[in-house]
């Protein structure tokens, strides 16, 4: 495997961390401020709003060398998460988690152009998906491992390791990704043109709806699987390692099947199953080892997603790739927090209606997949 792609999966290991540690740790943040867990769940929104503020600035740095971009990337994602540790107050982190959202969807747009440049012949959907992993083993051991720091010493440690972390994927991209070949500077409306062709629409639209859809439920599993399914607070932490390598499998799978039988194909087929999945944790997850087997399938699908979500909208978006690959973790960040909020809603009714409040929204994310791989799987699917 090449070390560059290792770098940039470095990169996405941080910004896993830093956005998903919060699910396992809100009732933590939730005592420490005294507030409640709904309200704690902002954070989250906080951080999604973050994603959805920071990506457009890509327009402005354009002319800029790729891997400067992400060198600086880097370094609002230490400035953040040191400032989230810090924060004395549920306001001053609430402020802390928006700035570590900003370089969220610049990183991955800029990192997704970088990965498939770096690619060998036919593997760019795998090359995306090695960029991608790292989130995925943020959630396998990264998340879990800010959760047990949370309960053994502070949840302020978690993003304290965070931020430090930061120090060190800094050092590898400057150490191990070549400068590759700039893009093609369209001009400023150059960059929005992709916005014209419904094709960036259904694809955008599926993301944040199927998205959304999972993190009405996810945002809040950890109250889901002690109070419902019974799990002690104990096993949470074990738990995690489960749900994160659910996403690892998902993630990697889906890249080198998304090479082979296209895309557009994995995603319609990933989308349909978070559908079902969901479905049956609202059913099911009285039952403590269905409800964990369902939460696997289920983390495996929110990532099966990723890599071809961002993929597919490079090659939507030719003349605006950078902002085309930002605005898929815009759209992700934003159906994380408006599942986020609704779920919390949903949640007033009992812990496990979260799950059902999802399903509109993985349904409609699903025949948004499906219109595009009806009417232009032609035009984007073939394998690069």
């Amino acid at each position: 495997m090449k070390k560059s792609l290792i770098a940039l999966a470095f990169g996405t290991l941080a910004l896993g961390m830093a956005e998903f540690t919060m699910m396992g740790i809100l009732p933590y943040v939730a005592s420490d401020f005294g507030i409640s867990i709904s309200e704690a769940g902002h954070l989250i929104s906080a951080y999604a709003l973050g994603v959805c503020f920071g990506a457009p600035v890509l327009i402005l740095a354009r002319k800029k060398s790729l891997k400067h971009l992400l060198m600086a990337l880097v370094s609002l994602i230490v400035v953040g998460n040191l400032c989230t540790s810090f924060a004395p107050n549920y306001w001053v982190m609430m402020i802390g988690r928006f700035v570590s959202g900003l370089p969220h969807g610049a990183y991955f747009g800029v990192a997704s152009i970088v990965a498939s440049k770096l690619a060998d012949k036919g593997k760019s959907s795998e090359a995306v998906s090695i960029m991608i992993a790292g989130m995925t083993v943020a959630n396998l051991f990264g998340v879990p491992l800010g959760t047990s720091l949370s309960h053994l010493v502070s949840w302020r440690t978690t993003f304290l390791f965070v931020g430090i972390w930061g120090v060190i994927v800094f050092y590898y991209i400057w150490r191990w990704v070549p400068v590759v070949e700039g893009l093609q500077d369209n001009g400023f409306k150059g960059q929005f043109r992709f916005l014209r062709h419904p094709a960036s629409w259904l694809i955008l639209g599926a993301t944040a709806l199927g998205n959304g859809g999972v993190f009405c439920w996810y945002s809040y599993i950890s109250p889901l699987l002690t109070q419902v399914s019974g799990f002690s607070e104990n096993s949470i932490t074990a738990l995690m390692v489960l749900a994160g390598f659910g996403m690892v499998v998902g993630n990697l799978v889906s890249g080198r099947m998304s090479d082979r039988y296209t895309p557009g194909r994995v995603l319609m087929v990933s989308q349909g199953g978070i559908c079902l999945v969901l479905i049956g944790i609202f059913f099911l997850s009285p039952n403590p080892w269905i409800s964990a087997a369902l939460m696997f399938l289920c983390t495996a699908g929110l990532f099966a997603v990723s890599s071809p979500e961002q993929l597919l909208i490079i090659r939507v978006a030719p003349g605006g790739e950078m902002l085309g690959g930002a605005s898929i973790q815009m759209a992700f960040n934003l159906g994380n927090a408006v599942g986020a909020y609704a779920g919390g809603l949903a949640v007033t009714s009992g812990v496990r209606y979260a799950a059902l409040m999802g399903v509109p929204f993985a349904l409609v994310g699903f025949i948004l997949t499906l219109i595009f791989y009806k009417r232009y799987q032609g035009r984007y699917e073939m394998n690069s």
